[in-house]
C-alpha cells in the first residue's frame, strides 16, 4: 500500500489501474469511482488510518473493455505494471515488494488499441496555445497543433478569437490541451466548460523559447527548417503537444510525421452552430446515422471513411485543389468497370496505418504484422490497376500505392501463420517451415505434453485409481492429484516410494514425482526455447516493416484517397448527382437541387421534389462584390427548412471536391458558411431559445463578407411580434448593406417582402400550396413570388389540435385578419372575446352528399352527356338535403 499511495501521488488526476497478478487493482476513491462508473463489485483490503480499504478490479484479459467505458465517460486512466522479475525482487528478502510504475497515461487523445478506437473516426488530440497579439487579426492570436497518433498525423494552425471556436469544431478533437493559466482564465471559463475533455496542464509545456527546440528533439533533427516555416505560435501549441504525448507514453515515442502547416483560410469556416445545424458528420441527437456524411458515405476502408469524414468537416476554397478531387472522381464515374474493380480490391486493404504505429509503439501483435503484409499486396494490385492514371489526384494516389517493395509482403507471408493470435507472447504465429530450429523445438514442446497424457493414464492403471489427473500450476509446476480417500493411500509404503506428498486440499491431496519434475524441465525448457525464437523472429519483422515505414504510410494515404474518390464516384453514379463548377466568382447557380439526407430518407415513400436556386452576385452597376438575396415565405411543412439546408450543403459538397445532387450547379469559392436553422435553448449557460437565436444571428451579422453563404430561418419569431419583425427587418438590410453576402432568408413576417421594391438585391420567393376542401396541401416547389399567408391554422389541424381548438383559432384569425393591425392590443382587449371562456368542442360537420357525389366524379373521364346528367343529380340531391 506504501508503494501504490507513492505512485497515486504521481497521478492525482487519474484513476490508477495498479497491476496485482492477472488484476489492475484500484483502491481508495478510485476504487469507488470505478465500482460505480463499470458496475463492478466494490470491496476491501486492510486497513488505513483504521478505516478499511475500499478496493475493485477487473481482470487483464478484459481491461480494454473496462478502459474503453472509462474513456468514453471522460476519465483518464494511469496504468502501472510490474517492471521487475519476481524473482529478482526476492533477492532482495522474502518480504521484498516487486517494484511497479506507471508504463502509460491513457487518455481521449491518446489511443492506440484498436478495441479503444472508433475504426472510421479520426482520434484527434490538439493544444491550444495563446499569445495576446493582434497579428492574426483583432484580439488574441492563437496556434493550433492537433495530432492523431493511431495514424501519425500531425498538423499545426494559427487562428484569433473570432475564428477559434469554428476551428476547434472542425477538428472536432476527442481530447484540448491547453495552458493551467488558459484554463483558468475567467473569460473562457464558459468557452471550456462547452467540451467533454479537457486537459490543463504546467505552463511549460508551451513555453515558446523553447518549442522549436524540443519539437526538434522529438524528431530527432537538429532544425526545423525541412519541415517548413511555422510561426511562434504554432510552434508552441506543436511542441505541447508532442510534450504531452512523450509524457502520456512515458517510455514509448509515438511515430508521428512532421508537422504540416494548414495557412489561413483554406478551409471553409463553419461555425459549431452551423455545423449542428446542418447535421454534417453527426445529427443533432450526436448520431452517425442521419448525417450527411452517413448519407454520402461508400467507402469501403477505415482510413477512406476518415479521410472523407475530414473532407466534409472542412472544405477547400481553393479551386484548383478541388477540380484535382473532382478530376479523379469524374473519371472514375465514367469509367464503371474500373471503379468495380478498384472496390473490389480495397476489400482487402486492411488499416495499415494504425497497425503500423501500434508495431512503432510496440503495441503490436501478429495480426498488426499481417494487416501490413496484406495492406501492401492490396496497394500494389491497385497501383497496377491505376497505373497510367493522370486524372486529378489519381495521378499521386497511384505513386504512392507503388513505393513499398513487394519482398516485404512476401516476406511477412512467408513467416507467419495462417490463424495468428492476438498478442505475440501467445506464440503459434511463426508459420511451419520458416524456421528449422523452431519446428524441431516445437516438436520436442508438444511430444513432451503428450507424453503427460500418457504418463496419467499408466499412473492411473498402476494405482487403480481412474479420478487420478496430472495438472499444472505456476507454484507447483506439474503434479498429480486424488480424492482426499485415495489420497491416504499415497502415504503409505509402497505408493509413498513414488509419489511425494507436497498439498493437502479441501477433499484433494496432491503429490509429485521424480518423472513428472525430470518432464517438467524439458517441457518448460521447450516451451520457452520456442517462444524466444517466435519473439525473435516477431523482432525482426518489425525491424523490416519499420525499416519502410515511410513508404507503408504513403501507400495507406493513397489507399484512403483511392477509396475516397471511388466512393465518391460510386455515389454520384447511383444518385445521378453531377459534378459541379467551382471558381472563384461570386455564382450560386443550382438547377434542380435535392436535400441528399431527406431523398435518401424518403424513397420508396414519396418522390423529392428538386429545386432551383440562384444567389449569383451581380448588380449590373458596381464591380463592388455583392451577392443576392432570396426571402423565402411559406408555411411550415411546406419545405422551406430543407430547401434551406439542400443548398448549404450542395456547397459543402462541392468544396469538398464531390458531386452534388442536381442537374447542374456553379459554385463561387465560398469562404464561410452560417446557418441559424431551428429553435434550441442553453439552460446550462443561462440562455433561453431566443437568446441562442440572438447570439447565433450576432454572429452571422458580424462575421459575413462577400463570400460567405448564409443561411437563416424565422429571424424573430422568438419574442413580442413587432419585436421580431423589427429586427427581422434590420437584419436582412444588413445582409444587403453591409454583408453583401449570397443568403436565404426564410420567415413567416409577410410585411418583410415589400424590402424587394427598395433592396435590388432581394428577390421574394415562396412555397407553393393548394388548398381543398379547408385543407392544405403541400407542392414543395420553390417559385417566385410571395406567400399571402402561413397557413398556421391548417398545419396545427393536421397536427392533430382538438377540433375546437382550430374551430376557435379559425374565429380569432378571421377576427385579426379584419381589424386595423395598428393597435391590436387595444383591439384584442375591447373587441375580440379572447379572454372569455372557450366554447364547448365543436361536433364534426356531417358528411355533406353534394360534397361526397363531387368527390366521385372525375371531370377528365366524363363525356358531356356524362356531365350534364351528374349535373341534374347534383341539383336533385340538393334539393333533398335539409
Amino acid at each position: 500500500m506504501e508503494q501504490y499511495i507513492e505512485i497515486k501521488a504521481a497521478n492525482p488526476d487519474s484513476l490508477l489501474f495498479y497491476r496485482m497478478g492477472d488484476f489492475y487493482e484500484l483502491f481508495f476513491d478510485d476504487a469507488v469511482a470505478a465500482s460505480r462508473a463499470l458496475g463492478i463489485a466494490l470491496t476491501k483490503r486492510g486497513k488505513h488510518l483504521g478505516e478499511d480499504i475500499p478496493m475493485a478490479g477487473v481482470p487483464i484479459h478484459a481491461a480494454d473493455d473496462y478502459l474503453q467505458r472509462l474513456i468514453q465517460l471522460g476519465f483518464k486512466v494511469a496504468v502501472c505494471e510490474q517492471v521487475e522479475d519476481p524473482a529478482e525482487a526476492k533477492k532482495r528478502g522474502s518480504k521484498s515488494v516487486v517494484k511497479r510504475d506507471v508504463v502509460r497515461l491513457v487518455t481521449p487523445g491518446t489511443l492506440t488499441e484498436d478495441s479503444l478506437l472508433e475504426p472510421r473516426r479520426s482520434n484527434f488530440l490538439l493544444a491550444v496555445a495563446r499569445a495576446r497579439t493582434a497579428s492574426v487579426g483583432p484580439g488574441d492570436g492563437y496556434g493550433l497543433a492537433w495530432v492523431d497518433i493511431s495514424t501519425g498525423e500531425f498538423r499545426v494552425a494559427e487562428t484569433d478569437g473570432a475564428r477559434l471556436s469554428a476551428d476547434i469544431a472542425r477538428i472536432d478533437p476527442r481530447e484540448i490541451v491547453v495552458s493551467d493559466v488558459l484554463y483558468s482564465d475567467p473569460a473562457l471559463a464558459e468557452f471550456w466548460r462547452g467540451f467533454k475533455a479537457v486537459s490543463p496542464t504546467p505552463r511549460d509545456l508551451f513555453d515558446g523559447a523553447s518549442a522549436e527546440r524540443r519539437l526538434a528533439a522529438y524528431f530527432g533533427v537538429g532544425t526545423l527548417d525541412g519541415f517548413g516555416a511555422f510561426t511562434r505560435l504554432e510552434l508552441s501549441a506543436a511542441a505541447a503537444v508532442a510534450t504531452y504525448v512523450e509524457r502520456t507514453q512515458i517510455a514509448t515515442r509515438a511515430p508521428l510525421s512532421p508537422p504540416v502547416r494548414e495557412p489561413a483560410g483554406a478551409a471553409m469556416l463553419i461555425d459549431a452552430a452551423t455545423r449542428a445545424n446542418l447535421e454534417l458528420v453527426r445529427t443533432l441527437g450526436g448520431e452517425r446515422h442521419g448525417s450527411l456524411l452517413a448519407a454520402v458515405d461508400r467507402t469501403v476502408t477505415a482510413a477512406g471513411a476518415r479521410l472523407l469524414a475530414a473532407r466534409i468537416a472542412s472544405p477547400l476554397t481553393d479551386p484548383a485543389a478541388i477540380a484535382a478531387r473532382l478530376d479523379a472522381v469524374e473519371a472514375l464515374v465514367e469509367a464503371p468497370a474500373l471503379r468495380a474493380e478498384i472496390r473490389a480490391r480495397l476489400q482487402n486493404a486492411p488499416d495499415m496505418a494504425r497497425a503500423l504505429t501500434r508495431i512503432a509503439m510496440d503495441r503490436g501483435g501478429p495480426r498488426d504484422l499481417a494487416a501490413i503484409g496484406q495492406g501492401l499486396v492490396a496497394a500494389a494490385s491497385l497501383a497496377d490497376l491505376v497505373a497510367g492514371t493522370a486524372a486529378g489526384e489519381l495521378a499521386a494516389a497511384a505513386e504512392g500505392l507503388a513505393l513499398p517493395d513487394a519482398a516485404l509482403a512476401a516476406h511477412l507471408a512467408a513467416a507467419l501463420a495462417e490463424d495468428l493470435p492476438l498478442l505475440k507472447r501467445d506464440g503459434g504465429f511463426v508459420r511451419p517451415g520458416y524456421r528449422d530450429g523452431l519446428d524441431e523445438t516445437r516438436a520436442l514442446r508438444d511430444e513432451s505434453r503428450r507424453v503427460i497424457a500418457s504418463l496419467q493414464t499408466r499412473y492411473a492403471e498402476e494405482t487403480g485409481i481412474r479420478t487420478l489427473k496430472v495438472k499444472h500450476n505456476n507454484v507447483l509446476g506439474y503434479f498429480v492429484e486424488v480424492a482426499q480417500q485415495h489420497g491416504e493411500t499415497f502415504l503409505k509404503a509402497p505408493l509413498n516410494e513414488t509419489f511425494i506428498h507436497r498439498q493437502t486440499m479441501a477433499g484433494a491431496m496432491r503429490f509429485s514425482t521424480t518423472e513428472l519434475g525430470q518432464l517438467e524441465a524439458k517441457i518448460a525448457g521447450a516451451a520457452d526455447r520456442a517462444l524466444g525464437i517466435e519473439l525473435d523472429i516477431f523482432a525482426e519483422l518489425e525491424r523490416a516493416v519499420l525499416d519502410r515505414s515511410d513508404a507503408i504510410r504513403a501507400a495507406a494515404g493513397a489507399v484512403a484517397v483511392l477509396d475516397v474518390a471511388a466512393s465518391n464516384a460510386t455515389l454520384a453514379a447511383e444518385e445521378t448527382w453531377c459534378r459541379p463548377l467551382v471558381d472563384n466568382s461570386l455564382a450560386f447557380a443550382v438547377k434542380q437541387a435535392r436535400h441528399p439526407v431527406v431523398e435518401q430518407a424518403i424513397r420508396g415513400r414519396a418522390p423529392f421534389v428538386a429545386n432551383d436556386c440562384d444567389l449569383s452576385g451581380s448588380d449590373g452597376k458596381s464591380h463592388e462584390p455583392r451577392g443576392r438575396i432570396w426571402l423565402i415565405t411559406g408555411p411550415n411543412m411546406a419545405g422551406k427548412s430543407t430547401f434551406l439546408r439542400q443548398n448549404a450543403l450542395v456547397a459543402v459538397l462541392a468544396q469538398a471536391g464531390a458531386y452534388v445532387p442536381a442537374a447542374s450547379a456553379h459554385i463561387g469559392i465560398v469562404d464561410r458558411l452560417f446557418s441559424r436553422v431551428g429553435a434550441a435553448d442553453d439552460l446550462a449557460r443561462g440562455r433561453s431559445t431566443f437568446m441562442v437565436e440572438m447570439v447565433e444571428t450576432a454572429a452571422i451579422l458580424n462575421q459575413s463578407g462577400p463570400r460567405a453563404l448564409v443561411i437563416l430561418d424565422e429571424i424573430g419569431r422568438g419574442t413580442a411580434t413587432f419585436d421580431g419583425l423589427s429586427i427581422a427587418w434590420a437584419a436582412v438590410e444588413h445582409l444587403h448593406e453591409t454583408n453583401r453576402c449570397r443568403a436565404l432568408f426564410a420567415t413567416h413576417f409577410h410585411e418583410l417582402t415589400v424590402l424587394s421594391r427598395r433592396l435590388d438585391r432581394l428577390s421574394n420567393a415562396t412555397m407553393r400550396v393548394k388548398e381543398w376542401r379547408g385543407d392544405v396541401i403541400f407542392l414543395h416547389e420553390v417559385t417566385e413570388g410571395a406567400a399571402d399567408r402561413s397557413y398556421g391554422i391548417q398545419v396545427a389541424k393536421l397536427a392533430g389540435l382538438p377540433s375546437s381548438v382550430v374551430e376557435r383559432a379559425r374565429q380569432v384569425l378571421a377576427e385579426l385578419e379584419a381589424t386595423d393591425r395598428s393597435a391590436p392590443t387595444r383591439r384584442m382587449v375591447d373587441d375580440l372575446p379572447l379572454f372569455a371562456v372557450a366554447p364547448r368542442p365543436v361536433a364534426a360537420p356531417a358528411p355533406d352528399p353534394v360534397l361526397d357525389l363531387l368527390d366521385g366524379m372525375d371531370p377528365d373521364d366524363m363525356t358531356p352527356r356524362e356531365a350534364h346528367e351528374a349535373l341534374y343529380a347534383l341539383k336533385a340531391r340538393r334539393v333533398r338535403t335539409p
